[in-house]
């Protein structure tokens, strides 16, 4: 007798709805034994972790504030994944959008500018990030090479971009040496949406683009064409859907929305640029975007709540002397069981008989 999987005839909404649940609750038992194994009282380690943040007004607040790019760049991933088009290098077009957007906030400093400087930041940064987006798309439309490994490189080259220019170009001539830049004028700050905090006008912006892609995936002839185009692309293609152009179009959305989420970073919370300017936004998105069941309005949803592990993470380790780097263990151990999950989605287990039995 073996233990084989079989493909459902069809995934029922309930279990649809149920998986990611059961994921959150999986992710937990096993974050509770890595607390009982490093010596820590997992009960109280788990208080920490998830429900101190809750009953604080300025983590709520910081909750928003990390669930911001977490949303907009998970937007943007839902469409690429819903039409099996695998965009790995978000991270890389949030760098791209940070720096496209502050060069003009940059240019200008000293400068007096109006309202009009931030939302050309925004436009800027988004443009940067689908500019480089676009460099995977165009590869594997034209040359069949995978977007996956060409656009998890582009990363790299992001980074390092950032390296060089806030070590070199851009570096603030007063700044006794830092590898950052000027601080940016107020009017090139995402302004504040409550007093007491650093929640910012960011976070309505990823709301608006939440219900927006969400509208456009579920309820227009886009959205149908980029779901066939993922399920059956041999029926696009009869359909009269171009692949090629889909693949392009779900690319520059998710790159603008990744570079976006860049610059709203660097003009929100930072203020500046940095060497280092995010925690790992684009990788995690993914995460969001599968706990979110490749719904943008799921996905905000899972914003807020991988968000909570990033605040958590902080507290543990000023409370509990818990390594930061365990905010990322549980992010991985999310990822692992929403995808062990979902297979289950897709087959269930059958036990079969041995080879040749009668």
């Amino acid at each position: 007798m073996k233990l084989v999987l079989e493909r459902r005839a069809e995934s029922p909404l309930w279990l649809a709805l149920l998986s990611p649940l059961v994921a959150v609750a999986l992710t937990l038992v096993a974050g509770a034994i890595l607390f009982a194994v490093m010596g820590k009282d997992p009960f109280a380690a788990l208080k920490v972790y998830f429900l101190d943040p809750l009953s604080d007004g300025w983590a709520l607040q910081e909750l928003t504030v990390k669930a911001t790019p977490l949303a907009l760049i998970a937007a943007g991933l839902c469409l690429c994944y819903r039409a099996n088009v695998w965009n790995i290098g978000a991270e890389g077009q949030y760098v791209a959008g940070a720096i496209c957007g502050s060069w003009l906030a940059l240019a200008t400093h000293g400068v007096a500018n109006g309202p009009w400087l931030l939302p050309a930041m925004l436009v800027l940064g988004a443009l940067g990030g689908l500019a480089l987006a676009l460099v995977p798309a165009v590869l594997k439309i034209r040359f069949g090479a995978s977007e996956i490994l060409v656009s998890l490189m582009l990363v790299y080259v992001a980074e390092l971009a950032l390296d060089y220019l806030v070590r070199g170009p851009w570096r603030d001539p007063k700044g006794f040496n830092f590898p950052q830049s000027v601080n940016f004028e107020p009017e090139a700050v995402m302004p504040l949406l409550a007093s007491g905090g650093r929640m910012h006008v960011g976070f309505v912006i990823a709301v608006v683009v939440a219900v927006a892609a969400a509208v456009l995936a579920g309820r227009t002839l886009k959205g149908f064409e980029i779901r066939l185009v993922g399920a059956a692309p041999r029926a696009a293609r009869f359909a009269g859907f171009d692949v090629r152009r889909t693949t392009l179009f779900v690319f520059a959305v998710s790159g603008a929305l990744a570079g976006l989420a860049g610059i709203i970073e660097v003009a929100g919370p930072i203020g500046q640029l940095q060497p280092s300017i995010s925690p790992g936004y684009g990788f995690t998105a993914i995460i969001v975007a599968f706990l979110g069941r490749l719904n943008p309005i799921g996905a905000l949803v899972a914003a807020l709540f991988l968000a909570l592990t990033f605040i958590g993470g902080e507290n543990a380790q000023i409370a509990l002397r818990i390594p930061l780097d365990l905010t990322r263990v549980f992010q991985g151990l999310l990822l692992f069981f929403v995808l062990g999950c979902d297979t289950f989605l897709i087959y269930r287990l059958r036990l079969s008989g041995r080879e040749g039995a009668a």
